[in-house]
């Protein structure tokens, strides 16, 4: 299979690129207090995702997919710390949210699945 095909990394990059969408927007304080720190987090999803994927080694790749799950609810924080301010609105929110709780599960079993015959 092919990183490109691998669910949990698509569904990482759309919500990298979502976030971007949305902070690129917000005001020069709020870009580079919280915007800097939750874009580093959202990339580093599927970043370390598709690093521990190419070491084609399977303790390497639970050890990125670790990290990767680390980056997933430092998003998450991050998230929660914009709505709680009010940069980001309700439903955007907790459409983010449900999406991080989607690529949670899917990285859980991934992670879960690695070094599995």
């Amino acid at each position: 299979m092919k990183l490109e095909e691998f669910r949990v990394y698509q569904e990482s990059m759309e919500l990298g690129e979502k976030v971007w969408n949305i902070t690129i927007e917000w005001d020069k304080f709020a870009k580079n207090t919280m915007g800097y720190q939750l874009v580093r987090a959202v990339d580093s999803i599927a970043a370390n995702l598709s690093e521990g994927y190419g070491r084609y080694h399977y303790k390497e790749a639970k050890n990125f997919s670790y990290y990767s799950r680390g980056s997933l609810f430092e998003t998450k924080t991050w998230l929660t710390k914009a709505n709680n301010r009010c940069i980001i609105d309700k439903n955007t929110y907790k459409e983010l949210i449900t999406s991080i709780d989607s690529i949670g599960i899917k990285l859980n079993n991934y992670i879960n699945s690695i070094g599995k015959s």
